[in-house]
């Protein structure tokens, strides 16, 4: 089987490509029969109700502590399983080793998710949030380095950034950071799934990454990466009695002096959301099979089409940087009316979003040539009116 039949094979996996024309996953994912199956799945288990499943949970969640380790390229024991991308940031500004005053570096065109964090624990803390300013909206490394002061002890970004699709250089800022002993925190979500990555070679403090936008799994899911070097030197802003590890054992509820875990799953957040993590690891598999940097290659090669045709089309404007180092799976462009352009292709069934001045389109691994036609063909017919 070629890989062209991989992606075909998954493809049928999702209902919505007779219906429609889907080129949303950065706002969230389609789900997949894989997913409605394992959902469905527990829904009848309770039903039934013939037997205490609730190991299944545990059993099923280190199954994605694996997985998503193996995703990122990191160990096991440094992953765990959040509600969402939030989650990890909490982590991340309220665990952090800081003292009053100390500068905490975002970009001044970021998501809320990591600004409105880093500013509650500004104002719990005694923290100072700093915004590097953007060069054409998008993250600029020389202001980076104007900014930074000795009390600088924080750099939070995002992975990609939402509205635009610009991927960050990690390893440049990575690199950044350790030399001058700055903690590296990374909001993931908008990369996860559709950009390899390497976060011990990058040298990351926390990555955390909701499940729900491209990584195929439903809302209020997600998992965060905690380095060994960083994750005991964290306070824990929030615990939860399943932070300890009980070994299975739930006939004794009053031992009270059981040791936290020295693995990640210690930040988790009590019982888990079991319909949620079973959809996690049926959507887990599909990039399992396929492989990221595959997944990768080929939604750049669906852009580079879409590309073509606005670059070359006198009505439209790329916005997305599409140079190798910085471009991602978000491609967004421009015109005049793109309001009325957004509804028309809504109209036409081609579900995408309009954000900050322009159309972004989230390619994915389940869109295909003909999506890229669809979208072409009534973007020709816009724009002769």
């Amino acid at each position: 089987m070629t890989l062209t039949d991989d992606f075909l094979r998954i493809r049928r996996q999702f209902p919505h490509t007779k219906e429609v024309v889907y080129f949303n996953a950065g706002s969230y994912g389609p789900f997949s029969t894989g997913v409605k199956k394992a959902i469905e799945g527990n829904v009848d288990l309770r039903l039934k109700a013939q037997r205490d499943d609730s190991r299944d949970a545990f059993v099923t969640t280190d199954e994605l502590r694996s997985i998503y380790a193996r995703l990122v390229g990191a160990r096991k024991r440094e992953v765990g399983i959040g509600l969402n991308t939030s989650h990890g940031l909490n982590i991340a500004a309220f665990g952090l080793p800081l003292r009053k005053g100390d500068e905490v570096l975002v970009s001044d065109v970021e998501f809320p998710a990591l600004v409105y964090t880093w500013r509650a624990a500004a104002q719990t803390r005694g923290l100072k949030l700093k915004f590097v300013k953007s060069r054409q909206r998008c993250f600029d490394f020389d202001q980076l380095q104007r900014a930074i002061t000795k009390r600088t002890k924080v750099l939070a970004v995002s992975w990609v950034q939402f509205f635009n699709g610009y991927k960050n250089d990690l390893m440049t800022l990575s690199d950044f950071c350790r030399e001058r002993d700055i903690f590296f925190v990374i909001d993931g979500i908008q990369g996860m799934g559709v950009e390899p990555i390497n976060l011990k070679k990058l040298d990351v403090d926390i990555f955390t990454s909701g499940c729900q936008k491209w990584m195929l799994s439903p809302q209020g899911c997600g998992f965060f990466y905690l380095s060994d070097r960083i994750r005991d030197r964290l306070t824990q802003p929030f615990m939860s009695w399943l932070g300890s590890d009980w070994h299975m054992d739930f006939t004794n509820f009053f031992k009270y002096d059981r040791p936290f875990f020295e693995s990640a799953r210690r930040f988790e957040m009590g019982y888990y959301v079991v319909l949620n993590i079973m959809a996690m690891r049926a959507a887990a598999q599909m990039f399992l099979d396929l492989g990221i940097r595959n997944i990768q290659r080929h939604n750049y090669a669906l852009i580079d089409s879409l590309a073509d045709f606005i670059d070359s089309h006198p009505s439209y404007r790329i916005t997305s940087s599409m140079e190798r180092k910085h471009r991602s799976s978000l491609f967004c462009f421009t015109c005049d009316g793109y309001k009325q352009l957004h509804r028309e292709l809504l109209k036409n069934r081609i579900i995408l979003a309009q954000r900050e001045g322009s159309i972004r389109v989230s390619v994915h691994l389940y869109n295909n040539e003909a999506d890229i036609d669809k979208l072409i063909g009534v973007l020709e017919r816009f724009a002769k009116g």
